[in-house]
């Protein structure tokens, strides 16, 4: 159990000034409150090879969106006066069983990360890494480093287990590919979706959520035949960057088989890839990052079923 009085976060390393601060130093400052999404980087990990899983709650259900409150990093590291001419890397630590460590730059977090005491309107529940959490915005859960006692500015990526030997990419050549925090441009559809069933032929409406680790959403299409035709669906609002935004489309179904898709575009111009176009750079033996396009596959008999569509 933690304490909250008695819990501190250190700053060290090439800083002019190490602090340690207690929660009250923290919620003193000004704070700000923001909504992001947090996704596992093996959300949608085992569609890598084949077909898996059955439906959206297993093939993207590691993925959620909550309004964060906190201090800005940037505030912290000015405040101790970080080195702008060595300090390129941040280390954050956990203190939980394993220590979890993990390596950021430091463009990224003078950026947009934030130390975090409250989600929701509430203070972080235990299970959500109570009374602090690093809130790194469109990276991967696991650099959301839960109960943060300790970040040390550094010249140098730490390699810790869990970005040297864990989460890592095994790509086509035998390579490993290393640091690779973003979670890309993806997108899935929610309702018609694996393991539904559409109860007689007519109008649906056809819904689902998109998302992306380098900004916001600007469009997404739907296709109804495999990827043969798109139609621009309805963004709704807030679109907001690295965060969830839900679309809708309308669509009347003739009773004949049908696959469902989603292809989502962000801010960057970057388009969600289908399946053999991420397999052609990233190979099938890789777990983490996997933003290709979901396909769905609507029978006559209305059952929904998850299929990959190349």
């Amino acid at each position: 159990d933690i304490d909250p009085s008695k819990h501190r976060l250190m700053i060290n390393g090439l800083v002019k000034r190490e602090r340690v601060f207690t929660m009250d130093d923290l919620m003193r400052l000004p704070s700000v409150s923001r909504i992001h999404f947090i996704e596992c980087g093996a959300n949608s990990a085992p569609e890598w090879g084949n077909v898996a899983l059955p439906s959206v709650q297993y093939t993207h259900g590691m993925l959620s969106c909550c309004e964060y409150t906190g201090v800005l990093l940037s505030t912290l590291l000015e405040m101790c006066g970080y080195d702008q001419q060595k300090g390129r890397y941040v280390l954050a630590e956990g203190a939980d069983g394993s220590s979890m460590t993990r390596t950021l730059s430091i463009e990224r977090a003078m950026d947009d990360c934030i130390v975090a005491w409250a989600m929701n309107g509430e203070m972080l529940r235990p299970e959500n890494g109570y009374p602090l959490r690093l809130v790194v915005p469109g990276v991967q859960g696991v650099s959301w480093v839960k109960y943060l006692r300790r970040l040390e500015v550094g010249d140098m990526k730490w390699a810790a287990k869990d970005e040297a030997v864990h989460y890592i990419d095994h790509m086509p050549d035998g390579t490993h590919r290393q640091y690779t925090g973003i979670q890309e441009c993806k997108s899935v559809i929610t309702t018609p979706s694996g393991s539904q069933t559409l109860l007689d032929k007519g109008y649906y409406n056809v819904t689902g959520l998109a998302w992306s680790g380098r900004g916001s959403i600007k469009r997404v299409d739907v296709s109804v035949d495999g990827g043969r035709n798109w139609r621009t669906a309805r963004l709704e609002g807030p679109v907001l960057p690295k965060a969830l935004t839900r679309f809708n489309i309308d669509w009347v179904w003739d009773g004949k088989p049908a696959i469902l898709q989603s292809r989502a575009i962000d801010s960057t111009g970057y388009v969600q890839p289908k399946i053999n176009q991420l397999r052609a750079v990233r190979g099938t033996r890789s777990i983490y990052h996997q933003n290709a396009i979901q396909s769905w596959r609507v029978a006559e008999n209305g059952e929904v079923s998850n299929v990959q569509v190349y």
